[in-house]
């Protein structure tokens, strides 16, 4: 069966599981199933990026390609006074993230979107993501440059990838540091910075938005 994480109807079989999952002192529980990203468990690239999150978030903060909701609902709990919202394409990882934001008694907005379509005429301080990396590089670049127009003047995008998943090459595309290709080089961001890795992944912050549309 044809039937992917980033699918928007999955037609593989539910099958839920729950997991539990500790971010700075709050101890929360996940409902997660089939057809939706790490089934079970907070896999390791998500556990990274949230543990290199800086010590204070604030404003408004967007979870990109949410999954069960892991990321927007431990920010939502860590910084309470955060306006949190996330988004995917898979109904089915949108209903799990509705079902688990009420459950750990956090509210949060949870919006259908095909990467960041259903928020370009919105503003954030920060767009964080564990990126649909099997979509494909011209998915996931799209992402990355959709996210650079939405952010506010010192709003910055947090990822993970893996490095033999091509964290190099994306480090350099976010900074317009490409070389060998014809495409547009214009740079997204103005620093683009690896906070840290671990078992081949490295996060990534870029910050200094620079075709930021924003006011």
């Amino acid at each position: 069966m044809n039937d992917h994480y980033y699918t928007q109807d999955p037609r593989s079989e539910s099958r839920p599981v729950s997991c539990g999952w500790v971010f700075r002192g709050h101890g929360m529980t996940f409902e997660t199933d089939a057809g939706v990203f790490s089934r079970g468990e907070v896999d390791r690239g998500t556990r990274l990026l949230l543990e290199a999150l800086p010590e204070t978030l604030g404003g408004e903060i967007l979870d990109l390609g949410c999954g069960w909701g892991v990321i927007g609902i431990s920010v939502k709990k860590a910084w309470p006074e955060t306006t949190v919202t996330l988004g995917d394409v898979n109904r089915r990882a949108l209903e799990l993230s509705r079902q688990n934001a009420k459950a750990n008694g956090v509210t949060v907005q949870c919006v259908e979107s095909d990467g960041m379509t259903a928020f370009l005429d919105r503003r954030f301080d920060a767009v964080i993501t564990n990126p649909p990396i099997r979509a494909g590089k011209q998915v996931i670049y799209r992402m990355f440059s959709d996210a650079a127009g939405c952010l506010r003047p010192g709003g910055a995008l947090y990822l993970v990838i893996r490095k033999q998943q091509g964290a190099e090459s994306c480090l350099r595309y976010l900074s317009g540091q490409r070389q060998g290709d014809s495409s547009d080089k214009r740079p997204l961001f103005g620093k683009v910075e690896k906070l840290t890795s671990s078992g081949g992944y490295w996060v990534l912050k870029a910050s200094e938005p620079l075709i930021n549309t924003a006011e």
